[in-house]
């Protein structure tokens, strides 16, 4: 038998209704918030990613699916989506023909390869938004109050926002010196990746889970102390804006996220859930406003967030929490034979037209095992549909909580369904 590939998942069922609940309540928060959709391949040339993601972020250097095509091109199967979406701005040339800023949301599939857990998959989706062409802090309280926003609809208690500063480029400079002069003399304590990461970025060593419980880590110096007055006046604002949101925040130095083109604000999401131990993060994000240039675009800011669907979904099921999905039909039609099958089709797809929930009897069962199946489906109504009821255009119906029959000129039966099921 074929299974499918480690690290992925099959959806279906209960779980297809849950998802697709969450996966409109966030095409509706984001037209809300009046975003632009867009969507981007699959696959990308690889070096969007070695430029974009950055060389040393463990994306790059232990996630990313890596191929040739048959013209011998380096591509990359899309690790996240924020590089995707610049390159889209950039190609498209959006700098010049939109009313900045350009206000972007995606969602689909993402690739990395990395060891399979509970809530973390090879294949996951990710949902995310882009702020391209506003340097004010406002964009960054928006930004975050996306998520927050999204978790407070589904339910999820105790929601509070993570934030940090790296400050711009100047003040991110002087904290790189400060690294590097802290973490030299203590190398050797390093693991492997820390010590490549010490020459090419040393903020990377903060995001290391090898090293991280380690003293010489909690005694590392903060972005926090090496901010010049534009970035700690920029990071001020930021926080009186998410106050006037009424958005509870905690400033955490340690916060460095794990990506390397960030600047000023970096953020993460968390809620509480039971079961998840310490680790509630669900989102996150920061600001970003030499990413557009390092890809060969203008020079213009950004700021974003993604967050995984499966992370949320686990989430979401640890809970408990129920989501308002449909779990019952409008009408179940039944042709008694062979002979009113199309008969009960045209009338099936006359229903589903006119906004009712049907389905029918394909299958030829008998009487008895047709109301079983109106059960399982939580059917409202029953249709019988016989030669008499073909002969006089005449339909019995029945209400299948009730057990009530009536008998309606088939004319009459939209009027009666909307007049008797529950608005």
């Amino acid at each position: 038998m074929i299974q499918k590939a480690k690290g992925t998942y099959d959806v279906y069922g209960e779980y297809g209704k849950r998802l697709l609940y969450v996966e409109e309540l966030i095409e509706g928060l984001m037209e809300k918030y009046n975003y632009e959709y867009f969507r981007t391949p699959i696959f990308e040339s690889s070096s969007l990613f070695h430029r974009g993601v950055g060389e040393t972020t463990d994306i790059v250097t232990k996630e990313t699916y890596d191929f040739k095509d048959r013209g011998n091109r380096d591509l990359t199967l899309r690790p996240e989506g924020t590089a995707s979406i610049v390159r889209s701005f950039i190609e498209n040339k959006m700098y010049g023909n939109h009313i900045m800023p350009v206000k972007a949301w995606y969602y689909g599939p993402m690739f990395r390869y990395e060891r399979p857990q509970s809530g973390r998959c090879r294949e996951f989706y990710q949902f995310g938004v882009e702020i391209f062409g506003c340097e004010d802090p406002i964009s960054d309280a928006e930004v975050i109050s996306i998520p927050v926003n999204l978790y407070k609809l589904l339910g999820l208690k105790e929601i509070k926002v993570n934030i940090n500063t790296l400050g711009d480029k100047e003040s991110r400079e002087l904290y790189r010196n400060a690294l590097i002069e802290y973490f030299k003399p203590h190398l050797d304590t390093l693991c492997d990746d820390c010590k490549e990461r010490f020459n090419k970025n040393p903020l990377r060593i903060l995001d290391c889970k090898i090293d991280a419980n380690k003293d010489i880590m909690k005694s590392a110096p903060k972005t926090i102390d090496y901010l010049n007055e534009k970035s700690k006046d920029y990071f001020e604002k930021v926080k009186k804006y998410l106050d006037a949101l009424d958005i509870k925040y905690t400033v955490n130095t340690n916060l460095v996220r794990g990506l390397d083109y960030y600047t000023h604000t970096v953020f993460e999401v968390e809620a509480k859930v039971e079961g998840f131990g310490s680790q509630n993060v669900l989102c996150g994000g920061g600001r970003y406003d030499n990413l557009v240039e390092n890809l060969d675009g203008p020079k213009t800011s950004g700021v974003g967030f993604a967050l995984g669907l499966e992370r949320l979904m686990t989430a979401l099921e640890y809970e408990k929490i129920e989501l308002p999905i449909i779990n019952e039909i409008d009408a179940y039609i039944i042709p008694m034979s062979e002979n009113e099958k199309e008969y009960a089709m045209n009338l099936c797809m006359n229903l589903r037209l006119n906004g009712f929930i049907c389905d029918i009897d394909y299958n030829n069962r008998s009487l008895k095992n047709n109301f079983k199946n109106a059960d399982r489906l939580n059917s409202k109504f029953i249709i019988i549909i016989g030669d008499e009821e073909i002969k006089s255009n005449i339909i019995t119906i029945k209400n299948n909580k009730t057990k009530e029959e009536y008998k309606i000129n088939k004319d009459e039966l939209i009027d009666f369904l909307d007049s008797n099921l529950p608005s």
